[in-house]
């Protein structure tokens, strides 16, 4: 296709198509077996000899969406099969991160489970040796040069290690050691009734919707939608979805059960998902609701104090602020990546330590020029397009600049996914059988990103400024005898009628009052006369 040709719905179906041509696994059918993991049949047979045993056995979580849900899924299929189990999902601001030495010492058990961290716990699994505990790792992040001791570590990105998918969430991890128990012992049990809870874990943590992540999150809306569990008809109920969508995964539900561990305690949100009846849910997801309208206070004060230290000539965004709410550190990090579109890391400082919370944007490893800066750090991890450090606050002037020299020299191109804009829109493609050839390629996330399309020499017909804040403009634009409903959320540069522009916008489906129509959602207006 030449730069000039405008995309028609043919094109725009087969570049979309395009991005799935290597896919492996594209039904749950084709998924790896559990056996692909290393260790975890070594693990399997453990808890198996644990069981059998009547040995004490308990399981450690983490306070995101991944880690409670692991908590959930591991915990809900011992409590199935009868076998009694102790849970800490670890406080954010009493317990820190992950299991440690401290929670191994409150613990009464013979075996240890974690899910969702554990890989870089060495002390913890010097203190599990020390007293006799077996200690079992099940988690998902980048390995460490030093790893725990320990009985067992499932993590498939460790050397050896055949599963064919390495980028997973710990949900998963945690979902295939089930998998791997069931097979030892041998019982019927249908796993698949853990779908629903897979699909928010991958999208939550922002796992890449290729491959055998596509199919369990492709499967997992369907079983979201049949609302088996008390937690998704509260959450349907309260915030009158009749129907849930990928979007609404990322833009409801995920920050709902975030917003437990970033303010109060993920318990919280571990107990909304095992609620066993329609008023516990809506019970606790009426309290969850008021924590997460806690956090977009907080996040919002935060954010606005971080647009001022933003040096909008750089490639990386570093800023930070003395005692800065951790819990929305990492949200807030999010939102200034998507509205400057670089990689963003915001620290909160207190009594001379520096957390901090990063976020990547297109095609740039944010954790590999974080690793790069490693003697500056008491600690780091995470994945490519997110990660979590902590420092001495004295060293984060030199930390920002080692990281904007970093950045400084890579392509402006590694800025924005390669798979993103798909080219120049014809307008005339702009319908309801475009609508229904975008749906048909969700769920949208990584590796996936909702397809952008630039509108070239359109004429704004009418433009109005809408919104609390007046931050939003919504246009009406005309191009090529057609008419196009738009919207401009938090926009930096405002139009006016009668000028023409270039926008750079995706596509989504209008819903009001039982009409539906196309409407383009601009992300950038790229020239305007």
């Amino acid at each position: 296709m030449s730069p000039s040709q405008k995309l028609t719905k043919a094109d725009i179906e087969r570049l979309l198509s395009n991005r799935f041509s290597q896919d492996r696994c594209t039904k749950l059918a084709h998924i790896p077996a559990p056996g692909k993991l290393k260790d975890i049949t070594k693990a399997a047979q453990r808890i198996k000899a644990a069981i059998q045993k009547g040995e004490k056995i308990a399981v450690v979580g983490d306070y995101d969406a991944d880690g409670v849900i692991s908590s959930v899924i591991i915990t809900e299929f011992f409590e199935d099969i009868g076998v009694d189990v102790t849970l800490k999902i670890p406080n954010r601001f009493t317990d820190g991160y992950g299991i440690s030495p401290a929670i191994v010492e409150t613990l009464d058990a013979d075996v240890i489970i974690t899910v969702d961290n554990g890989i870089s716990a060495y002390a913890a699994g010097e203190l599990c040796k020390e007293r006799g505990i077996d200690l079992i790792i099940t988690d998902h992040h980048n390995i460490p040069e030093r790893v725990p001791e320990a009985y067992a570590i499932v993590d498939p990105k460790q050397e050896a290690c055949p599963f064919p998918n390495n980028e997973i969430c710990g949900a998963q991890v945690a979902w295939y050691l089930c998998a791997a128990i069931k097979e030892e012992m041998g019982l019927a049990y249908n796993l698949s009734k853990f779908l629903d809870l897979l699909a928010i874990a991958i999208m939550a943590d922002m796992m890449e919707l290729k491959d055998m992540n596509r199919a369990m999150v492709k499967s997992g809306l369907k079983y979201l939608n049949a609302k088996k569990r008390p937690a998704f008809r509260a959450i349907a109920e309260f915030f009158r979805k009749s129907h849930f969508r990928s979007e609404d995964i990322s833009f409801l539900i995920a920050p709902l059960i975030n917003s437990s561990g970033r303010i109060e305690d993920a318990m919280r949100s571990y107990e909304l998902l095992r609620a066993k009846s329609d008023t516990e849910a809506m019970e606790k997801l009426l309290y969850i609701v008021d924590l997460n309208n806690r956090r977009k206070e907080i996040e919002l004060e935060l954010f606005q104090a971080s647009l001022a230290l933003v040096e909008k000539e750089k490639k990386i965004i570093v800023v930070w602020g003395e005692a800065w709410h951790e819990g929305v550190i990492g949200i807030v990090a999010s939102r200034l990546s998507r509205r400057f579109g670089k990689p963003t890391i915001v620290f909160s400082v207190t009594e001379g330590v520096a957390k901090g919370s990063a976020r990547s944007v297109g095609e740039i490893n944010i954790l590999e020029h974080i690793a790069a800066q490693a003697d500056l750090l008491k600690g780091f991890g995470g994945h490519k397009g997110a990660a979590g450090m902590g420092m001495a606050a004295e060293n984060l002037p030199l930390f920002k600049a080692r990281m904007e020299a970093s950045l400084e020299g890579v392509d402006d191109e590694k800025f924005v996914s390669k798979s993103e804009v798909l080219g120049e829109i014809d307008p005339g493609a702009i319908d309801f059988e475009l609508l229904d050839i975008l749906e048909e390629f969700e769920p949208y996330g990584q590796k996936n990103p909702v397809p952008s399309f630039i509108l070239k020499d359109a004429v704004v017909k009418v433009e109005k400024v809408i919104g609390q804040n007046r931050n939003h403009q919504k246009i009406i634009l005309a191009s090529d005898n057609v008419t196009l409903e738009s919207i401009h959320f938090n926009f930096t540069q405002k139009v006016n009628s009668g000028e023409r522009v270039d926008v750079v916008c995706t596509i989504s489906k209008n819903e009001f009052r039982g009409n539906v129509s196309p409407q383009l959602m601009i992300r950038e207006i790229v020239t305007g006369s």
